[in-house]
């Protein structure tokens, strides 16, 4: 307990450096968008600074955003992504992540799902949220490098899903997801930009349920990244890691409550996933600890109980996501809907 109170301790000094936040509406010209000055700081930890103030204000974001609740969706109207940066499916078992294993027990889960090569944030979550491999999508980087790259021209789930009439928002706990956060596909997004460019756990969530409380995003994204962080630093499946999975697994608590406020109870459909696993201090190669992620679905429309096959990918929570609002796939070429999680039904929607 007391090294569980000092590790809790160190994410609230973390906090301190992470206080700034960049917000960005869907509406705002890419012309307004503050600069981007790349501030490399070692091996998968990356961080930017944004020169000047946010390009709108909150108070603008808010109303900027379209959660009206008129576009209804095939098996749910409201779909939560959460993506723990870095969980290992054995961590969930070893730990005692509770309100993961409640998931599990309530829903559909494998803990032998996988994620692509190489096994690294950002190209793992472009495919996650794109449906594609990186030989399509083209994200072969793992740092905020805007400079050069920009934002990805593979369209993302916000995109299709908002092109659809469908609300979106996303919370990122790493600057470099800057080049996922499209204009025009996100009514609401933020990130980190302080010269770390992380944010810990407390604070994603914190924003994201701050932002439920006048909003009701039918398509959520929140990144969580304490396992990844803390594993770069103390090594995967070591007791701060194991603090780090009890951390990220109460803010999912943390989040879900927030749902049932926001949605109301059986309203909302999640989908709790990873980037990667990782051993030692590290992870990116084909090793099944980097490779082998959990994939758990919970809510409205899902199978209670079912436990899958070992053959789902990253790719398939893109296509799953917009199967579950009835978005048409489009160039998704990957990707395949989980529909043995909701009782086997259509592979594909209706678009509207």
């Amino acid at each position: 307990m007391k090294m569980r109170t000092t590790f809790r301790r160190v994410m609230a000094i973390v906090a301190l450096t992470t206080a700034p936040v960049a917000t960005i509406a869907a509406a705002d010209p890419p012309g307004k968008r503050p600069a981007l000055l790349g501030t490399p700081v070692g091996p998968e930890k990356s961080g930017i600074v944004l020169a000047g103030k946010p390009v709108v204000e909150e108070e603008t974001a808010v109303k900027a955003s379209r959660a009206d609740g008129v576009t209804r969706g095939y098996m749910s109207d409201n779909v939560i992504v959460v993506s723990i940066d870095g969980l290992r499916p054995d961590a969930i078992e070893k730990y005692n992540a509770k309100t993961l294993k409640r998931l599990m027990q309530e829903g559909s889960y494998t803990m032998h799902a996988s994620t692509i090569l190489p096994s690294k944030t950002l190209p793992s979550h472009t495919s996650m949220l794109t449906g594609m491999e990186p030989e399509e999508h083209g994200v072969n980087w793992n740092s905020e490098e805007m400079e050069t790259h920009g934002h990805i021209a593979t369209p993302t789930i916000f995109a299709k899903a908002h092109e659809a009439g469908f609300s979106t928002a996303a919370f990122f706990s790493k600057s470099k997801f800057e080049h996922l956060a499209v204009p025009g596909t996100l009514d609401h997004f933020e990130a980190p930009n302080n010269f770390l460019g992380k944010r810990h756990a407390g604070k994603t969530v914190g924003r994201a349920k701050k932002y439920m409380e006048s909003h009701k995003p039918n398509l959520l994204f929140v990144h969580i990244g304490e396992p990844d962080f803390v594993g770069h630093i103390m090594g995967w499946m070591t007791d701060p890691y194991g603090w780090a999975v009890d951390e990220a697994d109460e803010q999912v608590g943390k989040l879900l409550e927030a749902a049932e406020k926001t949605y109301g109870t059986g309203n909302y459909t999640v989908i709790v996933t990873a980037d990667h696993g990782g051993h030692g201090r590290d992870h990116g190669s084909d090793d099944p600890r980097d490779v082998t992620i959990p994939w758990i679905t919970w809510g409205k429309s899902v199978a209670a109980g079912t436990q899958l096959g070992s053959d789902i990918r990253t790719m398939d929570t893109a296509a799953t996501a917009l199967w579950l609002l009835g978005v048409e796939p489009g160039d998704i070429t990957v990707g395949k809907p989980v529909a043995s999680a909701f009782g086997g039904g259509p592979v594909h929607a209706a678009a509207h």
